[in-house]
């Protein structure tokens, strides 16, 4: 293989484990496995974690149809469902989230039983009803004959950031729930950043939802020694060449050698999902368990690095890691982020197709 993703499902289950301990005993997971299970894998993710948590989280019909066929529990459809997609709520493993009464009624109107949570707007401005729309809308749902009503949800906008609003979200949560009735079913607030910053604010959830730090990737940062980052990318030299001083790399020439340099060419690209925005911003690789700095910019196939300083030369076919631990040294995806100006989510569900994932047991 010339580019690939090393999957970590032992690791996966570890993670698991630590969210376990965050929300403490008597509380639900909800597996959040939308975008290809984050660019690791949706069917052989959704595999892995079989039996281990009580539902799944996907972005539309199409991924829980891949969720179905690998794993028992609910799937909870996280984003709105269009129109020409309802028919697939027939599926009694389903669950939907409604966010308006129009959206109710033409649930309802399907004329097959619905299962649904309420989802309330804290903040996030995405999706759900207002807090002082909730009680009317949640009233209105319990009536309705298809409709079952299930669950109450919000979402973190900021719970990396902002405590301060990240509180005041959880305060509206727990006062929209006092104006339902008890049947409301569960309650999910929390992310990644909500499991580990916010469950001592929230007793009343009954539900988790995590994300990143199932992959192994703290979103603050502050318990990243605690999780085992899942995914590993690699490829393969594919050139190795001496150039002279004076010489440029890449397009645009926006490096320029300043010494006789040992360059190699790595056979991976931003058509593989390797971010454009790294060029020229600090990136680098792993080659022999040390660093080597990226040259020029990023093409669609190919980048090229220093390997001047390297003990051994290095040939042909050798093996470089991008993300991912080689010896004693480790690239993590957040830090392939900051190089890029973009975020971990960004960069792991980025990789494309191209990019085989490859997985294994420890």
């Amino acid at each position: 293989m010339r580019t690939w993703a090393e999957i970590d499902l032992a690791a996966l289950r570890r993670n698991l484990g630590v969210v376990r301990r965050a929300i403490g005993p008597g509380r639900e997971i909800m597996a959040v496995v939308k975008a290809d299970a984050y660019g690791h894998g949706l069917a052989n993710v959704a595999g892995a974690l079989s039996g281990l948590v009580s539902s799944f989280g996907v972005a539309n019909p199409g991924e829980a149809r891949v969720v179905a066929g690998q794993a028992p529990g609910d799937i909870f459809l996280l984003g709105p469902v269009l129109p020409q997609e309802r028919d697939s709520l027939a599926s009694p493993r389903l669950v939907v989230a409604i966010s308006t009464l129009a959206e109710a009624e033409a649930l309802n109107a399907l004329g097959f039983p619905v299962r649904a949570h309420l989802c309330v707007d804290t903040g996030m401005g995405r999706m759900g009803c207002l807090p002082e729309e909730a009680r009317a809308l949640g009233l209105a749902v319990s009536a309705m004959p298809n409709l079952r009503l299930e669950g109450v949800c919000t979402h973190f906008p900021s719970a990396d950031e902002d405590a301060g609003f990240t509180r005041h979200q959880i305060a509206g949560l727990r006062g929209v729930l006092e104006g339902l009735p008890p049947a409301a079913g569960a309650v999910h607030l929390s992310n990644s950043a909500g499991i580990l910053e916010y469950m001592e604010d929230q007793p009343f959830a009954s539900l988790v939802r995590p994300g990143l730090m199932l992959y192994g990737l703290c979103p603050t940062g502050a318990h990243q020694g605690e999780l085992e980052p899942v995914l590993s990318l690699r490829s393969r030299l594919t050139l190795v060449r001496l150039l002279p001083a004076g010489h440029g790399v890449s397009y645009g020439g926006t490096h320029v050698t300043n010494r006789p340099t040992l360059v190699a060419t790595v056979g991976i690209g931003y058509a593989d999902g390797y971010p454009r925005q790294v060029s020229n911003r600090g990136a680098q690789v792993l080659l022999q368990g040390r660093r080597c700095p990226v040259l020029g910019r990023v093409t669609m196939d190919q980048i090229m690095v220093d390997v001047s300083d390297l003990p051994v030369r290095p040939e042909p076919g050798d093996v470089v890691t991008l993300i991912g631990r080689e010896g004693g040294e480790r690239i993590l995806a957040s830090e392939v982020a900051d190089w890029a100006g973009t975020i971990s989510w960004e960069i792991l569900t980025g990789l494309t197709s191209r990019v085989a994932r490859v997985c294994r047991e420890g």
